[in-house]
C-alpha cells in the first residue's frame, strides 16, 4: 500500500458494543475512510439512531451486507456473533477485501476442538488453515501478509500478555498456571441476558463459567503455539459491576532458573519495544486503561508462598476487542501500530 492511500473498511454487524467502539476509533483515524455499516435486522436507520452518541457525528445509514459489492473495500470488520462468522467468511473469502474477525469463528486450531467448545458445527473449515491469529505482539510478522484475521478474545488478550515471557523466558512451571479474571459487563454483549441486567449485577460480584469457559482452551493453545508448552491452564471468569475493563490476576510456580532479577528482566525486553504493553511499577486498575489500548502489566514474587504474581489490565472493548482489530490493520496495511490508537486512558 502507498503512503497515501486511504484504507477503505465496512463494519459489519455493527448495532453491537464492539460495532459502536470500532466506529469511534476509526472515525479519528487519519488513513482510514468508513465506506459502509451494515445490520440486517436495522438496514435503513441511521447509525446514530442505534447508538446517540454519534449524533451529528456520522450521518451513515445502516445497510444490508448484499450492498458491499458497490464499494471497492480494502478491509472488512466482523462484530458479528460467534456461529456467524463464519457464514460471512465462506462466502466472501475470495473478495478483494481483507477480513478482521473479531468473533470466535477462527481462534482455535481446528473445527473439532472449536465444536467441543463452542457447541456447534464449523461450516467453513478452510478458514482455520487461512486465519492468523491477531494478537501483534506474538504474530506480527504473519498478521501482516494475512487475509483472514481471528482477532483475540478479551479475557485470552489480558491473560496471555500477562504471562507470555515468563513461560518464553523458563521463569515458570508450564503445568501449573491459575489466571483469576474479572470483567465488566460489555464483555458480554450488548444483548441482555439475565445475569446481565442491573438488578443482577448491581452491587453483587460473580464467578461464571467455571471449568468450562470457551476462552480456556484458547489461552491454552497460543501458549503453546508460542513454544512455551502451557498447558492445563486453570482459568476462572468473573463478572464485575461496572462497564468495561479487565483486570487478570494471574499465579504461577517459579522454576528453578527464576530469581526477581531475571522476572523483571525478561518483562522488561519482551516489551520494551511494543507500544501498546506497559509495564508497571505499581499493580494496574482498570481506569489505567480504560478507552485506550494500552495492556498494563505488574509482576511481583512473594518470597513467602513462592509464587509468583502478575496482575494485568485491558480495556475488554479497545485492546481486547475494536483496538486490537485496528492495530492489526495497520499491520496489514504497513501503517505505524499506533495510527489512530493514541487515545489516552480516561481516568477518572
Amino acid at each position: 500500500m502507498s503512503n497515501t492511500h486511504t484504507v477503505r473498511v465496512a463494519i459489519i454487524g455493527a448495532t453491537g458494543y464492539t460495532g459502536s467502539e470500532l466506529v469511534r476509533i476509526l472515525l479519528r483515524h487519519p488513513r482510514v475512510e468508513i465506506a459502509a455499516i451494515t445490520s440486517e435486522r436495522r438496514a435503513g436507520e441511521k447509525f446514530a439512531d442505534v447508538h446517540p452518541h454519534f449524533h451529528g457525528i456520522l450521518p451513515h445509514r445502516l445497510e444490508s451486507v448484499e450492498n458491499l459489492a458497490a464499494y471497492e473495500l480494502d478491509v472488512v470488520f466482523l462484530a458479528l456473533p460467534h456461529g456467524v462468522s463464519m457464514d460471512f467468511v465462506k462466502k466472501f473469502h475470495d473478495e478483494r477485501f481483507r477480513i478482521i474477525d473479531l468473533s470466535g469463528d477462527f481462534r482455535l486450531r481446528s473445527p473439532a476442538v472449536y465444536a467441543e467448545w463452542y457447541g456447534k458445527d464449523h461450516s467453513y473449515s478452510d478458514g482455520f488453515r487461512q486465519a492468523v491469529y491477531g494478537l501483534p505482539e506474538m504474530h506480527r510478522a504473519q498478521i501482516a501478509d494475512a487475509r483472514l484475521i481471528a482477532n483475540p478474545g478479551c479475557y485470552p488478550t489480558c491473560s496471555i500478555l500477562g504471562v507470555l515471557p515468563l513461560l518464553e523466558g523458563g521463569m515458570i512451571d508450564p503445568a501449573h498456571i491459575i489466571v483469576d479474571a474479572k470483567s465488566g459487563t460489555t464483555g458480554a454483549g450488548i444483548t441482555p441476558k439475565p445475569a446481565t441486567h442491573y438488578s443482577a449485577v448491581s452491587d453483587n460480584f460473580r464467578a461464571y463459567g467455571l471449568t468450562s469457559h470457551r476462552h480456556t482452551i484458547e489461552i491454552e493453545e497460543q501458549l503453546m503455539a508460542g513454544g512455551a508448552r502451557a498447558h492445563a491452564v486453570q482459568f476462572t471468569p468473573h463478572l464485575l459491576p461496572v462497564d468495561r475493563g479487565i483486570l487478570a490476576t494471574i499465579y504461577s510456580y517459579p522454576s528453578s532458573k527464576a530469581t526477581e532479577e531475571r522476572i523483571h528482566a525478561v518483562y522488561a525486553q519482551r516489551y520494551d519495544a511494543e507500544p501498546f504493553v506497559r509495564v508497571r511499577s505499581e499493580p494496574p486498575t482498570l481506569k489505567d486503561v480504560r478507552g485506550s489500548n494500552f495492556c498494563d502489566v505488574h509482576i511481583t514474587f512473594d518470597r513467602r508462598t513462592r509464587r509468583i504474581i502478575t496482575l494485568s489490565a485491558i480495556d475488554n472493548l479497545v485492546k481486547g476487542a475494536a483496538g486490537q482489530a485496528v492495530q492489526n490493520m495497520n499491520i496489514m496495511f504497513g501503517l505505524s501500530e499506533e495510527t489512530g490508537l493514541d487515545q489516552i486512558p480516561m481516568n477518572p
